[in-house]
């Protein structure tokens, strides 16, 4: 390293090149390290090296019973998942990969540490990290958290999630230690940074939302017209419409309704009201029957827009249309169905349903 090079270093931090100068294939040779360590994304497959990392992990640092470590487990737990695996090109032309990973590091050759990750559309998600208990002394998790980052960083990922944020529990503290950090809001699904007043919610409140907390602070001024104007203000993610893409969560929305409305009488009339007008039950002159709608290859391939990223999606890529069907009023594929059944075929031909609204 020159003596410029050395005096850029000292003064700017650049993350990615910070995280991959330790990394074997990125080192200067020679001379030859004492230990090289290397970092790879790997299928989510089973492997026998993965699983004794697994076992070792669960039983040293969660104090799992051995009877309750087992391969099977570890293959459903960790080497499964309903993310499809594929590529897109992303706005900017850039080829990108979309699926679940294992992020496999190995030290000398052996493999000490596994993040399990979600490549996903707009974000790099973490849903698990497991190490030996040998590398235990380098604080293995907060070196993946930033390696995570940094991926999300140089593949075009946009956003980390670390996942979770239970603010009883000891073991999810550690999320807190990168900032800035957002946290969802679960009533007006904006994201809110979290900072100390949040914080503090959280150590008194079961229940927080920041849009709530802010309506009642307006409502003493005589401003709650305002309040509610400024929950919809700043950066937002559609987070309904991505999940149905990311983890199928809209299906099991639906589902949730209708256990709700089979509970109450009420409900229960007005949704056979809404039955009455599924399009298909109509009898609607000039649209296209439920049987041509199920015939028509376009179906799994209609073009979603979800955020504002740009990219599109396709109706396909949704975990839960598989499982859903357009003759099931209610459901988000049948909805699709009643607006082909409407539009036609010749109309089909660059459509693109926009579910993205940055109001929310």
């Amino acid at each position: 390293m020159s003596r410029e090079q050395a005096k850029k270093r000292d003064s700017e931090f650049d993350l990615i090149e910070r995280v991959h100068e330790a990394e074997y294939p990125f080192l200067k040779l020679p001379p030859e390290p004492a230990h090289k360590l290397t970092v790879t994304l790997e299928d989510i497959n089973f492997t026998e090296e993965k699983y004794l990392v697994y076992e070792n992990y669960q039983r040293v640092v969660h104090k799992d019973e051995p009877a309750e470590i087992t391969r099977r487990g570890f293959r459903r737990f960790l080497c499964e998942s309903p993310v499809q695996s594929k590529f897109i090109t992303t706005a900017d032309g850039k080829e990108q990969f979309l699926g679940s990973v294992h992020q496999c590091y190995r030290l000398d050759g052996k493999l000490v540490a596994i993040g399990v990750l979600d490549l996903l559309p707009s974000c790099v998600s973490a849903v698990y990290f497991l190490y030996h208990e040998s590398i235990h002394k380098y604080a293995p998790g907060k070196l993946s958290a930033i390696r995570e980052i940094a991926l999300a960083r140089e593949a075009g990922y946009r956003y980390w999630y670390p996942g979770f944020y239970i603010h009883s529990c000891p073991k999810m503290r550690y999320k807190m230690d990168y900032t800035p950090q957002y946290i969802l809001d679960p009533e007006t699904l904006t994201w809110d940074l979290v900072d100390k007043r949040v914080m503090d919610l959280l150590g008194k409140k079961r229940y927080v939302s920041l849009s709530k907390e802010g309506d009642v602070d307006m409502l003493d001024q005589g401003l709650k017209t305002e309040a509610r104007q400024s929950s919809n203000d700043g950066g937002v993610v559609d987070a309904n419409a991505e999940d149905e893409v990311e983890h199928g969560h809209g299906e099991q929305q639906d589902e949730k309704q209708g256990e709700k409305q089979d509970g109450d009488s009420d409900c229960h009339d007005c949704y056979e009201e809404d039955n009455d007008m599924f399009l298909f039950n109509t009898g609607m002159p000039g649209v296209m029957s439920l049987d041509e709608v199920r015939s028509l290859d376009e179906l799994d391939h209609i073009k979603l827009r979800i955020d504002g990223s740009g990219r599109l999606v396709e109706t396909g890529d949704l975990v839960a249309w598989p499982r859903q069907d357009v003759g099931t009023h209610g459901c988000l594929k049948a909805g699709i169905a009643e607006l082909l059944a409407a539009l036609g075929p010749e109309l089909l031909e660059g459509l693109c349903v926009d579910f993205w609204n940055p109001a929310f």
